[in-house]
């Protein structure tokens, strides 16, 4: 499976059914919450249980559905997602989001608890900590658990005990083997990770790359946002899809599976930093000669991203915004697409005389989309194996009623910005 031809690197290629012999190529991902041993000295061990459950709740699903839970490791959570190939974007996308919402999560469990002890004092000594690998697995049921062995498996366990901190006074990351960079479609060093090499017993030499998460979540609660929202937008469509949001941003986004659903899309160059999506690329969204030009003005994996569109006219070129942003239900995702109006009176006239066209082209797409979602869904449904349950805060416990983090992720960090001139 090649994510670059719009693949995910979530897709899990067997179901319960396993060959006792087969092996398959898996991108390995540990999520680590550092600084717990050192946090658990002189806590309440009750109150510190209920912070590690919700934390860990909060990584796991934020990981789901791109990766599957292989098992519960104290502190660690180790996922597993079966690809031959990954989409670097995508890859980095939920790896930052974790963080993310594992930081707004931390800051919520503070906040909300009036509890004095020193596990709820002391959380925000908690941080996180990634180590990725890519490789070769071997699943086998063991007392009817799935378990994964392999010399791999091994390997990622030995990154989790590193040098980085000290050689780099990064205290939060994401440590990626060389092969698991090689299996990516991004050029790491232009988005400025750098190189290190961990020498293991029996292993011999890793080469290594860190990502410094510290620094993107300043990044990310510093950058003006940009949103097209209801007062704003001159057309709207609201679209119910069955999947969760993490897999129909990855239909959205990702350029081989735009091809399939959007109507008249003859191919999608994405021209970005490191090769990687998000704030600052531009795509090229090609119906046959004719390109829309699309530069991605705000990025926020799977909440919205909004883009300032030109699209090109027999009348001229129409320029103006569009956010498109995913809520999630119940039961699946409402997609929100919101286009504004353009800036020239000459725009919007001719945005007018093409109304017709865009409502059907955008119902037509979005259509094909929900309906390409509905059997990926199916299909994932069917090659699903069961996951370690995830422990739970107690209902009497100080987190008790602290809602989900993610309504604080939707538009609620860092500055707020009204859509700027298209």
């Amino acid at each position: 499976m090649d994510p670059r031809a719009g693949r995910s690197p979530s897709r899990q290629a067997s179901g319960p059914e396993l060959s006792p012999n087969a092996t398959e190529s898996a991108c390995l991902l540990i999520a680590d919450i550092s600084g717990y041993t050192g946090y658990l000295a002189g806590v309440e061990l009750d109150h510190a249980q209920d912070i590690l459950a919700d934390l860990m709740g909060t990584i796991v699903s934020a990981l789901r559905p791109a990766f599957r839970l292989a098992k519960l490791e104290g502190d660690a959570a180790f996922t597993y997602a079966v690809t031959d190939k990954l989409d670097g974007s995508l890859l980095l996308d939920t790896i930052e989001g974790c963080y993310f919402g594992f930081r707004r999560r931390r800051r919520d469990v503070r906040q909300a608890t009036s509890c004095e002890c020193n596990a709820c004092v002391r959380t925000p000594d908690l941080d996180l900590k990634f180590v990725a690998h890519h490789g070769t697995i071997l699943r086998q049921r063991v007392a009817g658990h799935e378990e994964l062995l392999g010399p791999d498996v091994i390997l990622v366990h030995r990154l989790l005990k590193n040098a980085v901190v000290e050689s780099t006074g990064v205290e939060a990351y994401a440590l990626l083997s060389q092969q698991c960079v090689d299996a990516m479609d991004v050029d790491v060093s232009a988005l400025g990770m750098h190189a290190t090499t961990e020498t293991y017993e029996h292993i011999g030499a890793v080469r290594l790359w860190v990502h410094d998460l510290e620094r993107r979540w300043q990044e990310e609660e510093s950058r003006t946002r940009v949103f097209v929202d209801d007062r704003q937008a001159a057309y709207r469509l609201d679209t119910p899809t069955p999947a969760p949001p993490q897999v129909v941003w990855e239909f959205v986004t990702t350029p081989g599976r735009r091809m399939a659903w959007q109507l008249g899309v003859t191919g999608v160059e994405v021209i970005a930093t490191g090769n990687r999506r998000g704030v600052g690329a531009t795509n090229h969204c090609m119906h046959g000669e004719n390109a829309t030009i699309e530069e991605v003005l705000d990025w926020r994996p799977y909440d919205y991203f909004t883009h300032r569109t030109t699209v090109p006219t027999p009348m001229g070129p129409v320029r103006f915004l569009a956010t498109t942003e995913f809520e999630p239900t119940s039961d699946g995702t409402v997609l929100h697409q919101r286009f504004a109006a353009p800036r020239t009176a000459k725009e919007r006239a001719i945005m007018e005389q093409l109304a017709a066209w865009l409502d059907n082209a955008v119902r037509t797409s979005t259509a094909r989309l929900a309906e390409q979602l509905g059997d990926e869904l199916e299909r994932r449904r069917s090659e699903t194996t069961q996951e370690p349950e995830v422990p739970r805060v107690r209902p009497d416990g100080p987190l008790a009623g602290l809602r989900s983090s993610r309504a604080h992720s939707r538009r609620g960090a860092g500055p707020g910005a009204p859509a700027p001139p298209p």
